[in-house]
């Protein structure tokens, strides 16, 4: 999932920074998440898939259809 979350925001041409702020976290926070270092909470999860307009289940790779 770390891999696909940064994928997208990269996609995106945001920083880790923007990220954060829109998910209302610190940047180290969400930085852990890209790194694996810690799960990423059920609530930001969907936060990042309607954000990004897919589903968390490509983000969380159970299809590869975004």
């Amino acid at each position: 999932m770390q891999t696909r979350i940064r994928d997208l925001r990269e996609d995106h041409d945001l920083t880790q920074t923007i990220i954060s702020k829109m998910l209302n976290i610190s940047q180290v926070a969400y930085s852990y998440y890209e790194l694996g270092k810690r799960e990423i909470p059920l609530n930001l999860l969907c936060k990042l898939a309607d954000f990004y307009e897919t589903s968390v289940d490509y983000l969380l790779y159970r299809t590869n259809k975004k």
